[in-house]
């Protein structure tokens, strides 16, 4: 996977690139995964899964790839602008490095600028930068609070993640509709109970 960043237009453009080495060596160690665990990997529907499964690793890694300073500094503008600026319920899909099974869920992500405000695409791009490696929420969360804190100096940031784990449900304690919520907070957010209640109240309510 190759991710570069485009200056003419001072944003993101995205090249999906195998590696070729990368990609053959995995489809053979989920080839012999496949026969060890007592499959006929010589069967139609078996031929190709290994090469297609190395492939989808990559995609689904590919924040390994992804600079998240360079994706928040590719636009980044001065504004006098004092107020919270909140993205919600973006899309959060992951794998968890314990047993390398999905969570998937929301993330909603505030901060309240300083000078400066960035693209709201970019908001999304660093969820998503994290979200594509193997990870367990907790540090995720984390992650985007301290990049956004980082580089804008804002303040203050709040990220607030819900996700369901299929480590708890499919397997050990199968607990189908457990959610977890975990939540990370700087600044204003973390000092002033008035402006975090109302981010809760903004990510709780029906609006859009």
């Amino acid at each position: 996977m190759e991710f570069s960043l485009n200056g003419d237009s001072g944003g993101y453009s995205r090249t999906d690139l195998y590696d070729d080495k990368t990609t053959k060596e995995l489809a053979e160690l989920y080839k012999k995964s496949l026969s060890l665990l007592g499959e006929n990997v010589e069967r139609e529907g078996l031929l190709q899964t290994p090469l297609r499964v190395a492939k989808s690793m990559q995609f689904l890694t590919q924040g390994y790839d992804m600079n998240t300073d360079d994706i928040i500094r590719s636009a980044m503008f001065r504004e006098d602008y004092r107020q919270m600026v909140l993205v919600k319920d973006i899309e959060v899909y992951s794998l968890c490095e314990h047993h390398m099974l999905p969570f998937f869920g929301k993330a909603h992500v505030a901060y309240i600028p300083r000078n400066y405000i960035t693209g709201l695409s970019k908001i999304a791009r660093i969820v998503e930068a994290f979200a594509r490696r193997l990870q367990v929420q907790e540090r995720m969360t984390t992650q985007i609070k301290e990049c956004l804190q980082n580089n804008l100096n804002p303040l203050g940031v709040a990220v607030v993640i819900e996700a369901q784990h299929m480590c708890m449900q499919m397997r050990g304690v199968q607990k189908q509709h457990s959610v977890t919520t975990t939540s990370d907070f700087t600044g204003a957010f973390l000092n002033n109970s008035a402006t975090r209640e109302e981010f809760i109240n903004l990510i709780s309510s029906g609006l859009h």
